[in-house]
């Protein structure tokens, strides 16, 4: 099964949005990366179409990145909780 979840790089509290395989490590290596989230800034940097993508084949998110995605307004393009 594929999860949307947080990967940390860089400095502080920086992170990328990746598309994994469950039983993989957080920072084992991706399918895909469809974001970058930064706490500090504020700022969030979607790829829409790979995350409607994932959802629609039945991807589960994290807690965290589905507040991300769902601040973003993604969710209401997706049938999908």
């Amino acid at each position: 099964m594929v999860k949307l979840r947080l990967k940390r790089y860089g400095g502080k509290q920086r992170y990328r949005i990746i598309a994994i395989d469950v039983q993989s490590r957080r920072q084992g290596k991706a399918i895909k990366e469809v974001g970058c989230y930064n706490p500090r800034n504020g700022q969030i940097q979607l790829d829409v179409s790979a995350i409607i993508y994932f959802l629609k084949k039945g991807a589960q998110t994290t807690q965290t990145v589905h507040h991300i995605i769902r601040r973003a307004n993604v969710l209401e393009q997706v049938e999908v909780n």
